[in-house]
């Protein structure tokens, strides 16, 4: 271009003029040669080594997800054993004592699936739809090692219990034996169950330090390349430029190729833009469905709670209640004969006290369980028996205060809150030591208010969990919690070294749920 512009508006370029244009040229041509090559050769570096870090990066966390997978089936098979142990035992409970059993699951089958369970968390595999790789500190070798006599003389106990040539006598020792080793068998699981989960948890908080070393060798990477390749690069390129600049024919060419490119920059920015909102309106798509999934889950498994809860009930009020009525009946009909001393005649009087006890005893388990008052009267007329029976027991001043009103809510929104009363409740006794609980039910038109107050000790409260409190007082504010979101309500939790606790919730409802 610099020849053209000197024959169009110059006379002819002499042999000088020639040696002087032609070793200009010759010298921009090695410069654009030498710093493409230079800009190619560094940054073909750069992205190789960009390319190693994701790419380790991503096998990395692909081995790691497909290891967490293994943890969360582990983890839940450890927990499922407890279950089954339970349900072995409840099944040999009731084989002993001669009650049916509505569970139709076949003994023999729970106590294989049980041992090879057990057997197979031992040994490190768990043979499944694949196998599933147990993977095992020395901590969880060692709590394997000490429950294993626990779960050796419980299972063994159920062998017996099964044989057909044992006899009642020696059923009922073997029954002594599971009920003496269930309770440290089931709390060493759980310390197994626990542990596994700190471990995988230990384990995703590894995997984050990892991605956090890659994110910043990548950053380090792209650094050192803004610094060693593009600076140069831009510096020989302004040489470059600033020698073109005598040429005004490629100034235009440049000016032109320059508009061009922002305007390509400018396009290609309104499409990262627009890239960036689908992308966070696909997250927050992906975030609400699975706020809506848990609450389904959360919802379901509260619901089968309470499903069970009624089951129970019905189970002890119906078969157990009504068995021991009848022993009182005939243990009545007894009292009524003539004894042959005055000792005989006490301990009889005192076997029949005894027999009152348990009936009081299963009637209170039975209400603790689904109050049949809540289905019948409603929440406010509950509450008050609540507070009225937890007064009684703990030996706690308890109070409830309502409205007086007879309208009553829905049956799901009743069974939540009283859920929430009887926790907070249960809370208050059990750690806040306190003198005095208030019970509190309001209604408006539109909104329903449940507190439960006490003059207890409290406790430091930090993001919304006690801190330094045990594991049961903690999952009981979380199940207060769950309840009060899925009844789309509020839940507040104020409390205080030595000031009490407060626990609110509040309720949106319509007004067709009071009528």
């Amino acid at each position: 271009m610099i020849c053209g512009r000197v024959s169009n508006h110059k006379p002819p370029t002499t042999n000088h003029q020639l040696q002087t244009t032609n070793p200009k040229l010759h010298q921009m041509n090695q410069l654009d040669q030498q710093v493409a090559r230079r800009l190619t050769r560094f940054y073909v570096i750069a992205l190789t080594v960009i390319a190693l870090l994701t790419v380790s990066g991503l096998l990395f966390i692909k081995q790691t997800i497909n290891n967490l997978n293994d943890d969360g089936r582990v983890l839940n098979v450890a927990g499922r054993q407890r279950m089954l142990s339970q349900r072995l035992t409840k099944l040999t409970v009731l084989h002993i004592a001669g009650i049916p059993s509505a569970d139709k699951a076949s003994f023999d089958s729970l106590l294989v699936a049980w041992s090879r369970r057990h057997a197979q968390l031992r040994n490190g595999v768990l043979s499944m739809e694949k196998a599933y790789v147990v993977r095992k500190s020395d901590s969880i070798e060692v709590m394997f090692r000490r429950i294993e006599p626990s779960f050796q003389a419980i299972y063994e106990s159920f062998v017996r219990i099964n044989d057909a040539r044992s006899s009642l006598a020696q059923k009922q020792n073997a029954l002594q034996v599971i009920l003496r080793e269930e309770p440290s068998y089931l709390q060493q699981m759980d310390d197994i169950v626990f542990r596994f989960d700190a471990e995988s948890f230990a384990r995703v908080k590894y995997l984050e330090r990892i991605e956090w070393l890659l994110g910043a060798a990548t950053l380090l990477t792209l650094f050192i390349e803004g610094l060693f390749i593009f600076r140069p690069v831009v510096k020989r390129t302004r040489n470059v430029v600033r020698r073109l600049a005598e040429s005004e024919d490629a100034l235009r060419l440049a000016n032109s190729q320059l508009a061009k490119a922002n305007l390509e920059l400018e396009i290609t920015n309104r499409t990262l833009v627009d890239t960036r909102q689908e992308l966070l309106r696909t997250t927050e798509e992906k975030y609400q469905l699975q706020r809506a999934e848990d609450t389904v889950r959360s919802a379901a498994l509260l619901e089968g709670q309470e499903e069970e809860r009624r089951r129970f009930a019905r189970e002890l009020h119906d078969g157990i209640g009504q068995m021991l009525t009848g022993l009182k009946l005939q243990a009545g009909k007894l009292k009524k004969g003539e004894f042959p001393d005055e000792k005989q005649r006490l301990r009889f009087e005192e076997l029949c006290n005894t027999i009152q006890d348990i009936i009081q005893t299963t009637r209170q388990i039975s209400h603790n369980l689904m109050p049949s008052v809540l289905g019948d009267f409603g929440l406010e007329a509950t509450l008050q028996l609540l507070a009225e029976q937890t007064a009684q027991s703990s030996g706690i001043a308890v109070t409830f205060e309502g409205t007086g009103s007879d309208k009553r809510l829905s049956a799901p929104v009743e069974i939540g809150l009283y859920r929430i009363a009887q926790e907070a409740l249960n809370n208050a006794v059990k750690y806040a030591d306190a003198q005095l609980v208030r019970l509190k039910l309001q209604r408006m038109k539109s909104t329903v208010t449940l507190v439960v107050e006490d003059d207890g000790k409290g406790f430091s409260v930090l993001n919304g969990t006690a801190k330094d409190k045990s594991v049961s007082l903690t999952n009981g504010l979380d199940n207060m919690r769950t309840r009060a979101r899925l009844l789309n309500g509020d839940l507040t939790i104020t409390s205080k070294p030595k000031k009490g606790t407060k626990v609110m919730v509040k309720l949106h409802v319509p007004d067709s749920t009071h009528n």
